[in-house]
């Protein structure tokens, strides 16, 4: 089984270009299973039950969310109603919606986990190792999934690549978000899970984290509160493909996908 995992996708342009592209890259690199993170696709922060509809009608399969997923209001009553959209795990219960999914596809059924990191980040949830080691064993003895994905939205890199160091040999992959920065040390574990820091994000280029470089770079140098517009011009899309022994769920391949589209694509 071959996933394509695509990292934060950043207000109109970045989610633009993911529908655009997400059919072309399915078939392009024969991909089975889409997941991605939607948490800052409405104008940069959160996302909306409208883009929800667009990314699953394009063709992901689970979107992905992190710290921002409550800033728009109206996301809080689709949750119930939208198993395929997931919030952090590590939320109190009785929060609304799920921190995990398992779908059923043609090539058996995948398990997807969302999971929010805690060095660094508000609003501080319960311990994400400690979550996961619950879930994950739910889901491999209870559930019977072999085929499990993680996206950990964490802002440090040391935070990341312990959970991946935790997790291996009973996931198959798990992949950071949130920093919006992809990082070039894809690999697969000894015990064989796949593991990216920072998938990255799918927004504009020329940009600083998908913002106004001129309004980042005034906040920097002022210290006076600004706001930060979505940045526009040429789009770059990031992320990973990883490939799964249904089987095993052990990861077989892995790689980083990066790709700048023209103007206009």
């Amino acid at each position: 089984m071959r996933i394509l995992f695509l990292g934060d996708i950043v207000g109109e342009p970045g989610r633009k270009a993911v529908r655009s592209r997400l059919h072309h890259i399915k078939t392009q690199e024969d991909v089975d299973f889409i997941i991605v993170n939607g948490e800052n696709s409405a104008g940069g922060r959160g996302i909306t039950p409208k883009i929800c509809g667009e990314l699953l009608k394009a063709g992901a399969q689970v979107v992905t969310t992190g710290d921002h997923v409550w800033d728009q209001r109206e996301i809080v009553e689709y949750f119930p109603k939208q198993p395929l959209l997931l919030r952090p795990l590590n939320y109190p219960a009785g929060t609304p919606g799920n921190g995990s999914v398992i779908v059923d596809t043609e090539k058996g059924k995948v398990a997807v986990i969302n999971v929010q990191g805690n060095t660094f980040m508000n609003p501080p949830l319960a311990n994400p190792f400690l979550a996961m080691e619950e879930e994950v064993k739910r889901l491999r003895k209870e559930e019977g999934v072999k085929v499990i994905f993680v996206d950990f939205h964490a802002e440090t890199t040391s935070e990341s690549i312990a959970m991946g160091w935790h997790l291996d040999g009973t996931v198959s992959a798990v992949v950071g978000t949130h920093t919006h920065c992809q990082t070039a040390d894809e690999k697969i574990l000894p015990k064989g899970t796949a593991h990216l820091t920072d998938a990255g994000m799918c927004g504009p280029d020329v940009s600083v984290l998908g913002r106004s470089v001129e309004s980042v770079v005034w906040r920097f140098k002022s210290g006076m509160p600004t706001r930060f517009p979505v940045a526009k011009g040429q789009v770059r899309l990031c992320g990973l493909i990883v490939d799964i022994d249904e089987d095993t769920g052990k990861a077989t391949a892995v790689k980083r996908y990066n790709e700048l589209l023209e103007l206009g694509a």
